[in-house]
């Protein structure tokens, strides 16, 4: 397969600042608010087609039609996320359209990966302000109720991505400067400063606080539209990202009902693939029609080892756990087997068969050795707990988690804890390990204190998730991706570092497009591009 070189530099990219994108309609059209309200008032159905394109942005590949294999939405962005952090690893070579995360060089401002992660939350919000904007102030048509919840639910998200990206976590930076909020009432695009931690959380929680409130009763079409427990869950991480830990707790046990995590039997082979899998509440729901407009800008192209239309099978680039937390994983534990491990063996591979037709063809473990022309052997500790249907499939359709049940069980044992209540927390947390994936699980095995065991379970359970750079910050934890020598790691060379948690290289910085026309930014400074082997002592209480 040949495939073109990672080129990091964009030069000539052409940016919108996210001013400007408050003047973008979803569909190009150039309807006055005013008009729009008045067609709602008369025929509420005609916001549904407006409605729908709202959620592009999550992860269809090319949404802005750069035409490259790191342009699919927020997808992409929580990839970045656990590829800046320290738990996912890639290959360091000339087919990682990533090595921007691994060596953290997305701080550039020319760079194209800081642009589409800025670009893309903002759409986002442009698309929701300009969505919302077509309703009058008062709404009784109970579907445009739900339609508007859902556009302020979004808006929240996108928020909440932008907010942890450019400032440290809440608890000691509220009052530091963040993003600018755009919205049309912005009095002069050109000097929007940035708003503090507090004003984006301020609007987040609103947003929330009118979805969780108006959402009762809604039955949604997909697990891609936002419900009702969809809206605990986000607000259940704002509360998280707030310290508020005893609200955390009760919005994510709200979030979580109706709802079991997945079983040992249904995670002891390669899944979250399909958007009906029983424990997700919420996920991108892609379809073959959608990834076939650029297969290779697709969660499957890049996360998932088992696609033969993907830049990780075609060129090694696979999605690997670090050893030094793989090594933390217990032998009990059923999710050891979702990476595979030095030697390339993992129980998930049993049963499992790679037909490549002319390629040939490989089962169980042989998979992982298999080779032809669009896949190369595993690398180890590759993944394999993201599957594909069939495996060796070239749709790249799979489908996405955004959040699942077991996240809001994690954050019920965080939050309680934190807010005074360790006996609970410690009890649902092992009934979680113990029940769905160790039968030989106790909070205290592995030597931690409780948070860091729950940090710990986040990082083994969330893995690939989109959880790792953001959970670093949110803790206020050092990122330790080594420890102290290059035998004790499986990253790269030039990936092996590590930073505290006060460096200010972890805060993202504002792309030449938005510095270009918003005058009033003040960019983010502090903290040098890492070096290789730097802060060799730095450890994190989980994988020390």
């Amino acid at each position: 397969m040949k495939l073109n070189r990672y080129i990091v530099l964009f030069a000539a990219l052409a940016t919108v600042a996210c001013t400007d994108m408050n003047k973008v309609l979803p569909e190009g059209g150039t309807m006055l608010a005013s008009q729009r309200q008045e067609v709602l008032v008369a025929v509420p159905s005609r916001a549904s087609a407006d409605f729908t394109g709202l959620f592009n942005p999550l992860g269809n590949p090319n949404y802005f039609g750069y035409g490259t294999p790191d342009d699919w939405g927020v997808l992409m962005m929580l990839f970045c996320n656990d590829a800046e952090g320290p738990d996912l690893t890639l290959s360091d070579n000339n087919y990682n359209w990533f090595s921007v995360c691994g060596e953290l060089s997305s701080r550039n401002a020319s760079y194209r990966n800081p642009v589409i992660r800025y670009r893309t939350p903002y759409m986002i919000i442009a698309n929701a302000n300009d969505f919302l904007a077509g309703f009058p102030e008062e709404v009784e048509d109970q579907n445009s109720i739900y339609m508007i919840c859902q556009a302020r639910a979004l808006r929240a998200f996108a928020y909440m991505l932008l907010v942890q990206d450019f400032q440290f976590n809440y608890t000691i930076a509220k009052d530091k400067p963040a993003v600018p909020i755009c919205s049309p009432d912005v009095p002069d695009p050109a000097n929007n400063p940035r708003a503090s931690v507090q004003e984006i959380y301020d609007i987040i929680v609103a947003d929330l606080n009118y979805a969780v409130e108006n959402l009762d009763g809604y039955v949604r079409p997909s697990k891609q539209n936002i419900d009702l427990n969809v809206a605990y869950g986000l607000r259940a991480r704002a509360n998280l990202l707030m310290g508020k830990y005893a609200d955390a707790a009760a919005d994510a046990a709200k979030a979580a009902e109706g709802y079991e995590p997945a079983s040992i039997a249904e995670v002891s082979v390669p899944a979250f693939m399909d958007i009906s899998e029983h424990n997700w509440i919420w996920g991108f729901d892609m379809t073959a029609d959608i990834a076939k407009t650029f297969k290779y800008a697709t969660s499957s192209s890049w996360l998932r080892s088992f696609s033969a239309k993907a830049y990780a099978a075609g060129t090694g680039t696979y999605s690997s756990i670090n050893k030094i937390l793989w090594d933390k994983i217990p032998a009990t534990d059923v999710r050891k087997g979702w990476w595979v491990d030095a030697e390339l063996h993992s129980p998930l591979l049993d049963g499992l068969v790679w037909d490549a037709g002319e390629g040939g063809k490989a089962s169980g473990q042989a998979i992982s050795e298999f080779e032809y022309d669009d896949k190369l052997a595993f690398t180890p500790y590759t993944n394999v707990k993201f599957g594909c249907n069939p495996i060796g499939t070239t749709d790249n359709a799979e489908d996405s988690p955004l959040m699942r049940v077991e996240e809001m069980i994690l954050i019920q044992a965080e939050a309680l804890a934190k807010s005074g209540n360790q006996a609970q927390a410690t009890q649902i947390l092992e009934n979680f390990v113990k029940t769905y994936r160790d039968p030989s699980y106790s909070a205290t095995a592995g030597g931690r204190n409780f948070a860091d065991e729950v940090w710990f379970q986040r990082r083994v359970e969330l893995w690939g998730e989109g959880f790792g750079i953001h959970d670093v910050k949110r803790l206020n934890k050092p990122l330790v991706r080594f420890l102290g020598t290059p035998e004790s790691t499986s990253w790269s060379p030039n990936f092996r570092f590590n930073l505290a948690a006060n460096d200010g290289w972890l805060n993202m910085r504002f792309n030449n497009g938005e510095l270009n026309t918003n005058f009033a930014i003040v960019d983010n400074t502090g903290g040098n591009l890492p070096k290789m082997d730097q802060n060799p002592g730095l450890r994190d209480g989980v994988t020390d």
